[in-house]
C-alpha cells in the first residue's frame, strides 16, 4: 500500500480475498486448462500430498492422476452447472492414497482440489438425520435454537452460534451451543465491519466455508500469474486461503478453526451458522457436504416459517380492513369515518400513537408530535414519501431539526392516502433507549505491521456496552407490507367517495393510477391461469376444432366464476355455481338433480370448482350421462362435522363407463385441483354404471350461509325451448357492438347456429339507421358503446315491440334505467349456449310472425 493511500474501514472491503494466490495446508490444488489436459498451476504441497516425483507444471493430467481417474473427473465436470456447486468425488484412490476430490470450472481454469479422506460416513445419511430433527418444528425461535445444537452434535465444534444480520449490517448472536468452560456470546452484537462486503458476497456464492487452522501455513499456488497475466480466481475453491486480517481476528478471539454455513433467504444473506473450535480442525468433505445440505434445508424451513407468520399477520390485517370497508358503505363523509376509525387503525401495527391528516384537518390519538412541530414534520414526510409507504425508526437522523422531540417520537410510518401525500395516515413510536452488548469495541485500530499500514482486528472481545438513543423499534418488512395492504384498501375507499363528488375528475385519475398495481396483480393471476389452459397438453388425436371448443369452455367457466365472486363479496354460493355451469345442458332430455344446503365458497374455492364442474359437465355431455336422453346426473353436498363441505357427483343411465387408458389435462384438473389448490380431497371412480366423484373442501374455504340466493333457491330445470327452434325460425338479428373482434366472434356464433340474417353496427347512429331500413326481429345490444350507451337504441326497439337483450362485461353490476330494468342480460365473454338460450327465450315470449 502506498504511503499516500489512506487506511479506513473500506480497506477491508477492498482486500482481494478471492485471489489470495494461496490455499490452506490441509489439501492441495491443481489448476488445469479448460480441456482438462495440462496442469498449468499447482500448490507447492501438491507433490508431497499426491506422492508424485518430479515437477507437476506442464504435465498431462492423466499422467499425474491416472487415465481412469481423469475419465471420472471429466465425467464429473460435465455435471457441474455452476461453479458454486463443484462436483465431488469421495473416497477416491489416487496413487496409493484415498482422497476426497472437488472439481469445478471457473473463468479460464479447471480447478481440482484434493483432501485426505478419513472415513466419516455417507453425507446423505448425515444430512438426512440432521434434517429429520428440525423438519417438524413450527416456531422460528425454536428452529433457530435447535439447529445450533444439531450442528454442534454432528460436527463436534466447541461453539456453534446462529448469527443474524441486523438492518445496519451488524450481527447479533441469537442462538449458541458451547463447551461448558467457554464464555457466552449469546445476545452480543458484532459490528458490520467484522465481515467486509466482499466476504459477504462470497458467503452468497459459497454457502459453506471452513478454516482448518487460523495459525496454519498459507501454501502458495505457482505461478501467481498465468501467461495472460491473470491471477487464479479461487472464489469457489474449498481450500481458498484466508485473509491474514481474518486469521488474526480469530486468533484474538482464541479461535483456532472455524466453519460458517450461510443462511440465505430470497437471495439475501440473513445470517450464518458460525462454528468455532479452539484447536485446529479440518472438517472432512463428506461432513461439509452434509452441513451444506442441512444449511440449505434450514434456510428453506426458516423462510417457510417466516412466510407463515407473515401470511397470518396479513390475514388479520385484511379482516380488519374488510370491516372498515363494510363500515364505509354507510358513511358519506370519508374524512369523518377515517377520524372515527383511528382506534381500529392503531391495532394494525404496534405503535404508541396514530394520526390522520385528511383534507387539511389533523386528528391524533396517543403519542403524537407537538402541534408546533407537526406541520413541518408532515411537510417533510410528504416530500420524501413520493406517494409510497415511508418509514424510519430514527427520525432525527432523517430530519435533524426534530431532534428535540426524539424523547417523545423517534419512529414514524406514513401511509399516503392520495398521490400527492397531503392526505396521510401516520403511526408513531417512542424512543427505545437500549443498551447493546458489543463483543469488544466496534472501532478498528490502525497499525503499521509486516503487511504495511492496515486495519488491525480488535484484540479484546470483552463486553463493550453502548447506549442507543433517539431511535425507536425498527419497522419490520412484515409491518411495511401490512402498511402497503392498508394503503391499497383505504385509498380505494377514499377515492370511491371522492368520485361521487362533483368536479373531482382529477382525483378519479389518481385512483386509476393508485389501483393499477392491484389490478396488474389480479390480471397477471388470471392470465397465468389462462396460459396454463392454453398450453395444456392435448390428446394427440384431438382436432384444432376440439381444442378451441375445450379451451373456450374452460375460459367461460373462469368467467362465470369471476362474475359470481365479484357479486358475492369475494366468494359465491355453491348452488349458483352449479346452476351456471349446468345451464347449457338443461335443454336436453337428461335429468339433472341438485340437493344440498346453502353453502358459501370463498373466491379461491369458487374458481377451482368452476373449472372442476366444467370439466365434469363437459365430459358427461361428450361421453357420459348427459350424452344420452336416458342419462341422469345427481349432485349432492353436505357439511361434515369438521366444517368441510363434501360434494358428490354421480352419473347414471349413460353409456357403460371404462377406466381411461391415459390421463389428459382435464382429468388432471378434476383429480388434482382440490388437493393441490385447496388442501382438500378428491376421489374419482369409474364405475360401469356411471362416473362417481367425491370432493372434500376444507373449512377455511367454505361456510354454511343463512339463505339461498335466488338462483340456488330455484334449483329447477329450465323450460326453454331447444336450440333447434331458433334455427328453424331463422329470425333477423341486429348486433350493436363497438369492439370489432367481439362482434365478429358473435356473428360467427350465430352463423354457426344456422342464422342467416345477421346485421352488425357499432354506434347509435348506425343502429337506428339499420332499424329504420330493415327492422330486426331480435337484437343484442352492448350496453357501453365507447363514451355512450345503447339505451337510445333500446328505447326505439321497445317502442317498435322488438325483443332484445343487453350484453355487458360488468357482471350483475350493470346499471340500467328504471324503464329498462327488466331487460334480460347476457354476460361477456359470450358463450354460444348463453346466446342461443337468450335469443330462444326472446322468441318463446313473442309469437312468431
Amino acid at each position: 500500500m502506498s504511503s499516500n493511500e489512506s487506511v479506513n474501514l473500506d480497506t477491508c472491503d477492498r482486500e482481494p480475498i478471492h485471489i489470495p494466490g494461496r490455499i490452506q495446508s490441509h489439501g492441495c490444488l491443481l489448476a488445469c486448462d479448460i480441456a482438462l489436459t495440462t496442469i498449468e498451476r499447482v500448490s507447492e504441497n501438491a507433490r508431497t500430498i499426491l506422492g508424485y516425483e518430479g515437477s507437476l507444471l506442464g504435465r498431462s493430467v492423466g499422467d499425474v492422476v491416472g487415465q481412469k481417474l481423469l475419465h471420472d473427473l471429466r465425467n464429473a465436470l460435465a455435471t457441474v452447472s455452476s461453479a458454486s456447486r463443484p462436483a465431488l468425488l469421495l473416497d477416491i484412490m489416487c496413487g496409493e492414497q484415498t482422497f476426497d476430490i472437488a472439481i469445478h470450472h471457473y473463468k479460464s481454469a479447471v480447478i481440482i482440489e484434493f483432501e485426505p479422506a478419513p472415513s466419516v460416513g455417507q453425507p446423505l445419511h448425515i444430512a438426512r438425520e440432521m434434517i429429520g430433527r428440525i423438519s417438524d418444528i413450527t416456531d422460528v425461535e425454536r428452529l433457530v435454537q435447535r439447529a445450533g445444537r444439531i450442528v454442534a452434535g454432528a460436527t463436534g465444534y466447541d461453539r456453534v452460534m446462529i448469527y443474524r444480520f441486523e438492518q445496519d449490517g451488524s450481527g447479533k448472536v441469537v442462538s449458541e451451543t458451547k463447551r461448558a468452560d467457554l464464555e457466552s456470546f449469546l445476545g452480543q452484537y458484532f459490528p458490520a465491519s467484522d465481515i467486509p462486503q466482499q466476504a459477504r458476497s462470497l458467503y452468497l456464492k459459497n454457502t459453506i466455508r471452513v478454516i482448518a487452522d487460523a495459525s496454519g501455513e498459507r501454501v502458495p499456488v505457482n505461478p501467481v500469474l498465468n501467461a495472460s497475466g491473470e491471477p487464479l480466481d479461487l472464489s469457489f475453491a474449498h481450500l481458498r486461503s484466508v485473509s491474514p486480517i481474518h486469521c488474526e481476528y480469530l486468533r484474538n478471539m482464541g479461535v483456532a478453526a472455524s466453519m460458517s454455513i450461510s443462511i440465505i433467504l430470497d437471495g439475501t444473506l440473513w445470517g450464518l451458522i458460525a462454528c468455532h473450535h479452539y484447536s485446529p480442525r479440518a472438517l472432512p468433505m463428506a461432513q461439509r457436504v452434509a452441513m451444506e445440505v442441512f444449511g440449505e434445508f434450514f434456510s428453506l424451513h426458516l423462510k417457510s416459517l417466516k412466510e407463515r407468520q407473515r401470511v397470518a399477520a396479513v390475514a388479520g390485517t385484511r379482516e380488519a380492513l374488510d370491516r372498515f370497508l363494510i363500515l364505509s358503505s354507510h358513511h358519506e363523509d370519508v374524512g369523518k369515518l377515517l377520524r372515527q376509525s383511528l382506534q381500529a387503525f392503531s391495532e394494525l401495527l404496534p405503535n404508541d400513537g396514530v394520526g390522520v391528516m385528511f383534507e387539511g384537518k389533523w386528528t391524533g390519538l396517543g403519542v403524537t408530535p407537538p402541534d408546533d412541530i407537526l406541520p413541518h414534520l408532515l411537510d417533510f414526510i410528504r416530500t420524501v414519501s413520493e406517494g409510497r409507504v415511508w418509514a424510519t425508526h430514527a427520525l432525527s437522523q432523517k430530519m435533524p431539526e426534530v431532534s428535540t422531540i426524539s424523547g417523545r417520537v423517534s419512529g414514524v410510518l406514513a401511509i399516503p392516502l392520495s398521490q400527492t401525500g397531503s392526505d396521510c395516515l401516520y403511526f408513531f413510536r417512542r424512543e427505545l433507549v437500549q443498551t447493546l452488548d458489543w463483543a469488544g469495541t466496534p472501532e478498528k485500530t490502525y497499525e503499521t505491521g509486516p503487511l504495511g499500514d492496515r486495519l488491525t482486528p480488535r484484540k479484546s472481545f470483552a463486553i463493550w456496552k453502548e447506549t442507543v438513543e433517539a431511535q425507536a423499534q425498527p419497522w419490520s418488512e412484515a409491518e411495511r407490507e401490512i402498511a402497503d395492504i392498508a394503503r391499497v384498501s383505504i385509498v380505494e375507499i377514499v377515492l370511491r367517495h371522492n368520485e361521487l363528488m362533483a368536479g373531482e375528475r382529477r382525483k378519479s385519475e389518481v385512483r386509476q393510477r393508485m389501483l393499477n398495481q392491484e389490478l396488474s396483480h389480479r390480471v397477471k393471476n388470471i392470465l397465468a391461469v389462462i396460459k396454463s389452459l392454453v398450453t395444456s397438453p392435448q390428446h394427440h388425436k384431438s382436432t384444432l376444432e376440439d381444442y378451441v371448443a375445450t379451451l373456450q369452455g374452460r375460459i367461460e367457466a373462469l368467467s362465470v366464476a369471476h362474475d359470481q365472486v365479484v357479486r358475492g363479496d369475494g366468494g359465491g354460493i355453491l348452488a349458483d355455481l352449479l346452476q351456471a355451469e349446468l345451464q347449457p345442458y338443461r335443454a336436453k332430455a337428461s335429468t339433472i338433480s341438485l340437493f344440498g344446503p346453502a353453502v358459501w365458497l370463498d373466491s379461491r374455492a369458487f374458481s377451482v370448482m368452476a373449472l372442476v364442474f366444467h370439466e365434469l359437465a363437459t365430459n358427461a355431455a361428450k361421453y357420459g350421462a348427459l350424452s344420452v336422453i336416458t342419462g341422469a346426473v345427481e349432485i349432492s353436498w353436505s357439511m361434515t362435522k369438521d366444517g368441510a363441505c363434501e360434494i358428490r357427483w354421480r352419473e347414471r343411465g349413460g353409456p357403460i363407463v371404462h377406466t381411461p387408458s391415459r390421463s389428459g389435462f382435464g382429468s388432471a384438473l378434476i383429480e388434482r385441483s382440490v388437493p393441490y389448490d385447496l388442501n382438500g380431497e378428491s376421489a374419482i371412480r369409474f364405475e360401469a354404471s356411471g362416473l362417481e366423484a367425491i370432493f372434500k373442501i376444507p373449512s377455511p374455504h367454505v361456510k354454511p350461509t343463512a339463505s339461498l340466493s335466488e338462483a340456488a333457491a330455484r334449483m329447477a330445470d329450465d323450460t326453454s325451448i331447444g336450440p333447434n327452434s331458433l334455427r328453424a325460425a331463422d329470425p333477423s338479428v341486429l348486433i350493436v357492438e363497438d369492439q370489432i373482434l367481439i362482434a365478429l366472434d358473435l356473428e360467427a356464433m350465430l352463423f354457426g347456429e344456422g342464422l342467416s340474417k345477421v346485421a352488425t353496427t357499432s354506434s347509435i347512429k348506425q343502429a337506428l339507421a339499420q332499424i329504420e331500413a330493415s327492422p330486426p326481429r331480435l337484437a343484442i345490444l352492448d350496453i357501453n358503446l365507447g363514451p355512450t350507451t345503447s339505451f337510445a337504441v333500446a328505447e326505439e326497439l321497445r317502442r317498435r315491440g322488438t325483443p332484445f337483450v343487453f350484453a355487458t362485461g360488468y357482471g350483475q353490476g350493470a346499471e340500467l334505467p328504471e324503464a329498462l330494468a327488466d331487460t334480460p342480460i347476457v354476460h361477456k365473454p359470450y358463450s354460444r349456449n348463453a346466446i342461443v338460450a337468450a335469443l330462444t327465450a326472446l322468441l318463446d315470449n313473442r309469437p312468431s310472425g
